[in-house]
């Protein structure tokens, strides 16, 4: 069964519940997301009465929000603890401190950030929300005078976001701090089937404008990308899944490999593929195959198959955030059109209420390889040419 909750969910995933019969929670946040007529939805009471029957059914959420639901209403399961273990950043690094011994970390409350020593912290170091999502409180700290602009800009966005998500989902009383991770980033869906195997259903590498960016701005797949990794990080993520004892558990993966090849990851989150509805969709707009349906049906991908013929073309998912350096209050329009004549084949765009969430919108693209500078472009951009002020 899957379970929906806001901010988004997209048109393809709506498609792909409706025709396919998969019981969707009839949650109050379901009513409010414009589901077709002919969804098969399932009362919370029988939802709750499948978990008890069943013997680790498949679960999916479009949303970290919905992981809320999960711990109030199913709390007789495994479930909430597995999910816990992912989604809290530091009991995370605790579970996998076996496989990677050696890497340096810490919790933190707000309250102690401008007390703590600084000195005795390994530079440079990364900090974030402990539960955290997307980029929201994320920054990467060199020298005191950057910490001292963390801490501000930290101050500063808590207050942004506040009653955005609930704390299951972003909670900005608790941080981690932890050693950078240097290396070629890549997120990656994966799902453990009934057998606690991992089957990787996409790779995009996340794509950077300097090493001081920890934006989310461009992730491009490609057939170079999958399969010069698949192999590896199905053996990574088969790790990580026999310490949790998963099964039937969705994650996206965000890893690094540093210069001597090593694979680290930076985070994994629970019960989902890429946040609003993201990575699975370029997967199917790039190669073909349905990742919420391959997960729900428990099939594999036949990736020398889906493949064929994608030489020479990157696929992307490129996410309009606000680094205008504008207030969102005082941004009257984007131009969506203009943004479209920037690419050569725009594949689908979404544009999104940036009054409410801090992002304008995600477009997929695909790419001549020789005609990377157009990524490049948009990942250098700070997006003012595209809005108008009030």
């Amino acid at each position: 069964m899957f379970l929906v909750d806001k901010p988004y969910v997209s048109d393809f995933f709506k498609k792909t519940v409706k025709d396919n019969h998969i019981p969707v929670v009839a949650t109050e946040s379901a009513s409010q997301l414009d589901l077709y007529d002919a969804t098969q939805l399932i009362s919370e009471s029988r939802a709750i009465e499948m978990v008890r029957e069943g013997n680790n059914i498949p679960i999916y959420t479009t949303s970290e929000n919905a992981i809320g639901w999960i711990a109030e209403n199913l709390p007789f399961s495994e479930l909430p603890e597995k999910i816990e273990l992912f989604k809290d950043k530091l009991k995370f690094r605790q579970l996998t401190k076996t496989i990677f011994p050696d890497f340096y970390f810490q919790g933190v409350k707000l309250n102690q950030l401008k007390t703590l020593q600084f000195d005795e912290l390994p530079l440079p170091f990364i900090i974030k929300p402990s539960i955290g999502f997307m980029s929201m409180g994320v920054y990467k700290v060199a020298n005191y005078e950057e910490w001292d602009a963390a801490i501000a800009s930290i101050t500063a966005e808590i207050e942004q976001v506040k009653g955005l998500y609930p704390d299951s989902v972003l909670d900005t009383n608790s941080f981690i701090i932890e050693q950078c991770i240097n290396g070629e980033e890549f997120a990656v869906d994966v799902y453990y089937n009934s057998a606690g195997e991992a089957v990787i259903l996409g790779i995009l590498q996340h794509v950077f404008s300097s090493d001081a960016d920890v934006s989310d701005r461009v992730y491009v797949s490609s057939k170079d990308v999958i399969e010069k990794n698949l192999t590896e990080f199905t053996e990574f993520a088969d790790s990580i899944g026999r310490l949790a004892e998963v099964k039937n558990f969705p994650v996206h993966i965000e890893l690094r490999r540093d210069s001597d090849g090593t694979v680290l990851p930076i985070e994994v989150n629970p019960m989902r593929f890429g946040g609003w509805c993201t990575t699975a969709d370029i997967s199917y707009l790039a190669y073909g195959f349905n990742p919420y349906l391959y997960y729900y049906q428990q099939k594999k991908p036949d990736w020398s198959q889906l493949l064929q013929g994608k030489d020479e073309t990157l696929y992307s998912v490129v996410v309009l955030d606000n680094s205008t350096g504008i207030d969102i209050d005082k941004i009257k329009l984007f131009d969506y059109d203009k943004l479209l004549t920037k690419f050569e084949n725009p594949l689908e765009l979404r544009k999104i209420d940036f009054q409410e969430y801090p992002v304008f919108g995600f477009l997929f693209t695909e790419t001549a390889a020789d005609n990377f500078v157009e990524l490049k472009n948009i990942l250098d951009s700070d997006l003012r040419e595209y809005i108008t002020t009030k």
